[in-house]
């Protein structure tokens, strides 16, 4: 309902003001990744900071490549979008973003909070040449990994990818139908011997795309298809919570999010990060080259960077904000539910040693194994991707589209009752 309402007013203010844009902020956003209340708080915000007045219009995509194709072949005005990071590099070097304003005037700079981890590795994606946190600003990040049910998987075998090709989880196995994801991880996870021995840089894996790295992921993959039941890009979570998978190659937050789901109705998950190797992901906050306000996507930007702001959008949503600080360690502790990890690398030294969510804030010896997905390969990529997805129909995918279907009013009802938990959580830690 509150997605048609920001459709509305779009339409009427595009009728009204056609050539005025100053009292307009287009956001360009994934499906369900913000605490939607947020919005109208930012224009209430926004007007006592600048005393100007905002109608924010807010608008979703599910695929990365579906906002980058609005962008650059249909010069669409939107004032800010949320990409993933290979996609950042990529409008990047295509000349397709603009510089974030940090002049807030009497308005502090929250982007500051941003953990310096993540800023780190922003100045990476945009290569020698330039500064990737000129013109984005992390949002959400996490790993890639095995949601699994250690009622069917004995949890030693999720430490390396070779429980996928076990024939004991055939037919219970989903993976996420995102070809750089899976190839960058599986990737890494052979080179890390390399890596070890000062061979071959981690965090520059991604970049490989030669023949010789592509056939040798495509056999590994070939390897285990035959015991996967789908790819899937949303429904994995579900299905494990329902106990109709076993195992899931997923995304941290994803698995996050199953892990609660399935706690709420007794069933038990959990999520491990591969000894061997894995990657970790990035979201971030960028101004189109088309964009018409980026003032006060800036000064969006900046609102959602706020510590208070950040820690609502984790309730929400499930997953994690790159925003540090004492404020968000101190929300996100929890010794009653938590072993200690060191967390020093995203909130400085003091953190070396504290009871965190270890899928949500990985140990710094798991993130030291964790490479970055870059921009290169892309047509090669999806050709081995079509190759090997291309026969993998079996019975088990056919049964696996019937539970779908079946199970669509059921994800309707859980994901609302979800937003209704995850407002009672907030609602509780603001009284603590």
């Amino acid at each position: 309902m509150k997605r048609l309402l920001y459709l509305a007013a779009a339409a009427l203010m595009l009728l009204g003001c056609s050539n005025d844009r100053s009292h307009m902020l287009k956001v360009y956003n994934w499906a369900d990744y913000i605490d939607e209340e947020l919005i109208g708080e930012f224009e209430t915000w926004y007007e006592e900071q600048t005393g100007e007045s905002v109608t924010v219009v807010y608008q979703t995509f599910d695929i990365n490549e579906t906002m980058l194709s609005k962008i650059e072949l249909g010069h669409e005005d939107y004032d800010l979008a949320c990409p993933s990071d290979y996609i950042i590099e990529r409008m990047l070097k295509n000349d397709l973003l603009l510089p974030i304003q940090r002049d807030f005037g009497d308005t502090p700079d929250y982007i500051g909070n941003v953990a310096p981890y993540i800023t780190d590795v922003f100045s990476s994606i945009g290569g020698d040449s330039v500064d990737a946190n000129d013109y984005a600003v992390g949002y959400m990040w996490g790993t890639t990994g095995l949601l699994y049910n250690p009622k069917y998987v004995n949890p030693e075998h999720v430490q390396s990818w070779d429980v996928l090709r076990n024939p004991d989880y055939a037919g219970k196995i989903l993976v996420k139908d995102a070809f750089r994801d899976v190839y960058t991880s599986l990737l890494v996870s052979f080179s890390m011997d390399e890596i070890e021995r000062g061979e071959k840089d981690l965090q520059k894996i991604g970049f490989d795309v030669s023949e010789e790295s592509i056939a040798l992921v495509e056999e590994y993959i070939r390897s285990f298809k035959d015991g996967v039941a789908g790819w899937e890009a949303d429904f994995g979570k579900d299905q494990m919570t329902k106990e109709l998978a076993w195992l899931n190659f997923s995304w941290s937050g994803d698995a996050q999010w199953a892990i609660d789901e399935a706690a709420a109705i007794g069933v038990e998950l959990d999520y491990a990060i591969p000894q061997t190797g894995s990657t970790v992901w990035f979201d971030g906050w960028v101004i189109p080259k088309y964009a018409r306000n980026p003032k006060a996507a800036s000064y969006f930007i900046n609102f959602l960077c706020m510590p208070e702001n950040a820690i609502r959008n984790m309730d929400y949503i499930g997953y994690v904000s790159t925003v540090g600080g004492a404020e968000v360690l101190e929300a996100m502790s929890d010794p009653e539910s938590y072993e200690p990890v060191d967390a020093s690398y995203f909130f400085g030294p003091q953190a070396d040693s504290v009871c965190l969510n270890p899928v949500m804030y990985p140990d710094k010896m798991v993130i030291d194994r964790c490479g970055m997905m870059h921009d290169s390969g892309t047509e090669d990529l999806l050709k081995m991707w079509s190759r090997v997805k291309g026969d993998s129909a079996s019975a088990w995918t056919y049964t696996l589209i019937c539970l779908v279907f079946a199970a669509l009013i059921t994800a309707v009802i859980c994901k609302y009752a979800r937003k209704a938990r995850r407002k009672k959580k907030y609602a509780r830690r603001r009284k603590k």
